[in-house]
């Protein structure tokens, strides 16, 4: 009976605000022109939401950019993303380099969106790669990020490099290398 009592005081010592979420995932692809249409059509095929076009804020003639070119189109997942993250680490047989992986958040790219589970060619679209960034967060964040009465925000609220390993082993059985 007692050893009852310690081992439920032990699962309501867990600090709930130390829990680590998925804040969102966010598909992004760089291009300009008529490739940037397919680069939408295409991310709207693999999320099933609209993607917003992105536009530059600086000029680099030897690139041909100006300001306000549309150069880019992104995707971002909050509700739900676990889905679409365990189709999209399938792609790449569920394994990353630790390189890859910074505080907060980890990024990794597809060179060819056949390679997701489920997705088919696309001849209008050609072949195409994206960008993938997982964003991670704790509870309490918001006290940072708000622009009225912000408030400070620990260093150990932030997620660590080794926590993230460690989340995405034991919810998603990626490996590391």
């Amino acid at each position: 009976m007692a050893e009852e009592i310690k081992k439920s005081a032990k699962e309501i010592k867990e600090n709930i605000m130390r829990t680590i979420k998925i804040d969102k995932v966010v598909l992004s692809m760089g291009a300009n022109g008529e490739e940037l249409d397919k680069a939408v059509a295409l991310l709207k095929l693999i999320t099933n939401r609209t993607p917003m076009k992105t536009r530059s804020t600086k000029r680099i003639p030897s690139l041909g950019v100006r300001p306000g070119l549309e150069i880019g189109a992104v995707v971002t997942i909050r509700k739900d993303p676990e889905d679409i993250l365990r189709k999209l680490l399938g792609a790449k047989d569920n394994l990353l380099k630790e390189k890859q992986i910074v505080a907060d958040h980890f990024s990794f790219g597809i060179a060819e969106y056949i390679e997701i589970a489920g997705m088919e060619y696309q001849r209008d679209i050609g072949i195409m790669g994206l960008d993938v960034t997982v964003v991670f967060k704790r509870s309490g964040r918001r006290v940072k990020l708000k622009k009225i009465k912000r408030g400070k925000f620990s260093k150990r609220q932030s997620v660590s490099k080794e926590e993230i390993i460690k989340f995405m082993e034991d919810n998603f059985e990626t490996e590391f290398a």
